[in-house]
């Protein structure tokens, strides 16, 4: 509706630019200070792409990124540190023998797809996974529950451990008691795995049939592809697609959550894997964060505006040595050898990010646990060289594997590190045959001891020493090829008693029978950065490369 022009012209040009302006205010209502509309996708990039929708099958960070966002377990981790805090169980409690574990679920929880939460929906989860059978056994497909719960109802392994998980009771509505048949210090921090995220009972319903097919690590998982939306959790975003050809997962923001809204509407995780890729994408506006800043580039993005918040140190890089794949190897005046030959100083100073620091055994030192008696291994080619000569082995020739076109928390520049290894290792007098990988061929080579040397390492899944040292060093593996039977003895006694003191001390005496025992040689914990764009307001960084991104948001 037109009114009378007035007889003020400047009046009215006024008047006509402020409805102009309004006009403008309503068009662009979503949008913020920096011009970013709220509705925008938040784009961010990780190092490599996610292995399932369903995180039980996975034991990889990438897949429990996306999973931490959208399927919740029952004990979660405080915002930005280590503190168990409660997820989907508001509070919960154990009986004095931790055999016992009863959750008190929140309430007015729902699923994605419309299902409530209670706690035969947690029994029901709990109960799929004892009872899984054929592949899913495989280690490289259930490797969270065999880590914490052991074997499964009917063990189709016969080297396969009994099962630690005896049954789940819906009690009530709200109470779920899940019962263990020993105490573990894998406990409660097993149940705050995204492994063990919590799936509505239509989820659990049309992925009953679903199955794994291949073998040999050679495996094919369901993918849901033809339709993401099946997996149900009760996060803050629902999994809309997982496009394999752009390597990307898009979620959008869960309006029911019971918890406070996620800050962005949509939110897409994409894999790249080079880490100049992502620092391209970031700079370019193609994305809007990704992780494992390159050390080298925090100064340059700091400069340009962009904020690389640092995570505190959780990780151990670690160079191993396979016992099996090599007769040399098995010898402990070879490791010992080889473990003074690599100057791991020059690796820190030279390579990794400030605030890295040598590691001296197999976890970091913000955990109890950790022991000043460790002995030491100094940097010493000389030495190197005549231990090697005395051990008969002053001509040895061994194969050094490595990860290609991939960053770890742990290991920001794996072709870097490897590089001035190999050039210690030679100093010594030690020939190298070089072997790369891409990343899950890698894991699969090295898990099966196909690697007489290779790097690897580890960020904390939660705050206790066995997610370190038992990891690794609970029983014979392949990865490492080690035979020590009390050393493994001493690992389930120290990890299954319940006095605290007692087991910090006893983690203690571990730690320095690993490093007599010398399986590999710890090289340095470090801590990994993050990036944003200037116009993200971001979470709280995780030293258990957990964040949770619904607590970011446009500024």
């Amino acid at each position: 509706m037109f009114t009378k022009p007035s007889r003020k012209p400047l009046g009215l040009l006024a008047a006509a630019a402020s409805l102009v302006l309004v006009a403008s205010a309503c068009a662009e209502s979503d949008r913020d200070a920096s011009g970013t509309d709220e509705g925008e996708p938040f784009i961010f990039a990780g190092a490599g792409e996610i292995t399932s929708l369903d995180p039980f099958l996975a034991n990889d960070g990438e897949t429990f990124r996306y999973a931490r966002q959208v399927i919740e377990p029952l004990l979660d981790h405080e915002s930005g540190g280590t503190e168990i805090v409660g997820g989907l169980a508001e509070d919960w409690e154990q009986s004095e023998d931790g055999t016992e574990w009863t959750f008190h679920l929140r309430e007015d929880v729902v699923f994605h797809d419309g299902d409530e939460l209670d706690a035969e929906a947690v029994c029901a989860n709990y109960d799929r996974w004892y009872n899984l059978t054929g592949e899913f056994q495989n280690a490289n497909n259930s490797y969270y529950w065999q880590a914490i719960f052991g074997g499964f109802a009917e063990n189709e392994n016969d080297s396969m451990p009994e099962s630690r998980y005896a049954g789940c009771e819906a009690v009530d509505e709200t109470t779920a008691v899940i019962e263990v048949t020993e105490y573990s210090s894998v406990l409660p921090g097993g149940f705050s795995l995204a492994s063990f995220g919590i799936l509505s009972p239509s989820t659990l319903e049309a992925i009953e049939d679903e199955e794994i097919t291949g073998g040999d690590g050679d495996f094919t998982l369901p993918d849901y592809t033809s339709d993401a939306s099946v997996i149900a959790g009760t996060g803050p975003f629902s999994v809309e697609e997982w496009d394999q050809d752009q390597n990307s997962v898009t979620m959008e923001r869960f309006d029911d959550y019971h918890g406070e809204p996620a800050g962005f509407q949509t939110m897409i995780l994409r894999a790249i894997p080079d880490e100049n890729a992502r620092l391209q994408a970031l700079e370019a506006g193609d994305i809007h964060g990704y992780d494992l800043v390159a050390p080298a580039d925090v100064g340059q993005l700091e400069e340009s505006g962009f904020q690389v918040p640092t995570r505190d140190v959780f990780n151990v890089l670690y160079l191993a040595y396979q016992q099996e794949s090599h007769e040399a190897l098995a010898d402990i005046e070879v490791r010992e050898a080889l473990s003074h030959a690599v100057n791991r100083q020059r690796i820190v100073d030279t390579i990794l990010p400030e605030g890295s620091e040598v590691a001296t055994q197999f976890h970091p030192d913000t955990l109890d646990g950790w022991s000043e008696d460790v002995r030491t291994i100094d940097h010493d080619p000389d030495k190197a060289r005549e231990m090697l000569a005395d051990a008969g082995h002053e001509d040895l020739e061994v194969e050094f594997c490595y990860p290609a076109e991939v960053t770890r928390p742990y290991m920001p520049a794996p072709r870097d590190i490897f590089d001035v290894i190999v050039d210690d290792l030679q100093e010594a007098g030690v020939s190298v045959q070089e072997t790369s990988y891409e990343w899950t061929e890698y894991t699969s080579q090295t898990e099966n001891g196909n690697c007489s040397l290779y790097l690897l390492g580890w960020t904390g899944d939660y705050n206790d020493a066995y997610n370190f040292i038992g990891t690794w060093f609970s029983s014979h593996n392949d990865a490492w090829g080690m035979d020590n039977q009390d050393l493994f003895d001493d690992m389930s006694e120290v990890s299954s008693n319940p006095d605290e003191a007692e087991r910090v001390a006893g983690y203690q005496d571990l730690n320095e029978q690993v490093m007599e025992e010398l399986p590999g040689l710890p090289l340095s914990s470090s801590p990994p950065s993050i990036a944003f764009a200037p116009e993200v307001d971001p979470p709280n960084v995780s030293p258990l490369t957990q964040e949770i991104f619904a607590e970011a948001s446009w500024k």
